[in-house]
């Protein structure tokens, strides 16, 4: 989820486990699930991989961010050298939503653990952004390949907040979670996160 940087090697990770999420070809996953897919309320250009990928947090950051993106092979290419400490993925095809994501120094961190099968550094809170919203498998397999039911967990523009198990006490999970409303992914796991939907 490299090139131009050692830290940018381990973000493939991150792309290989959204690409996980299953193992049709992007066509086929989009079809299968167009019914499941949020409805577009974007107009950024998911083609355009700098356009996509900057969209997915405020212009602020989105404008000084790295931008990587995933190859056939499973490598990162560097689209765009930043230089604001965030880095940004574009649109994942894998998936049937719109779900480019950006994310902090910390925040690559704990998705590098992730994707290593590690657990997340210790203290390490990180913060990602996904403006455009993300489709899951699964809220409670970090590597789930396909959602058990045909659904995806869709939710709307969100941020997340990785790397803290004492700021998810006392909000919901589960298997179909109120994507409406803050919720943890992952429970029970060392990637459980907080979702935070914004409007």
């Amino acid at each position: 989820m490299h090139q131009a940087r050692l830290a940018l090697l381990a973000a493939a990770g991150l792309s290989l486990a959204l690409s996980a999420c299953n193992q049709q070809p992007a066509s086929a996953v989009k079809e299968a699930d167009s019914a499941t897919a949020p409805a577009a309320a974007s107009t950024v250009d998911k083609n355009d991989p700098l356009a996509s990928a900057a969209a997915a947090a405020p212009e602020s950051i989105g404008s000084k961010a790295t931008i990587i993106q995933a190859q056939a092979d499973g490598s990162m290419k560097v689209l765009r050298e930043g230089s604001n400490g965030w880095t940004c993925m574009p649109d994942n095809p894998q998936t049937p939503g719109h779900d480019p994501m950006c994310m902090d120094a910390n925040g690559l961190k704990w998705a590098q653990a992730w994707m290593a099968h590690k657990d997340p550094p210790a203290g390490a809170v990180g913060l990602m952004y996904m403006l455009e919203g993300g489709s899951d498998a699964s809220n409670t397999d970090p590597w789930g390949t396909k959602p058990n039911d045909g659904k995806w967990v869709e939710t709307g523009p969100h941020v997340m907040v990785v790397g803290s198990k004492e700021l998810l006490s006392g909000y919901p999970s589960g298997d179909k979670p109120d994507t409406k409303a803050p919720y943890v992914m992952f429970a029970g796991t060392p990637y459980a996160h907080l979702m935070i939907p914004i409007s």
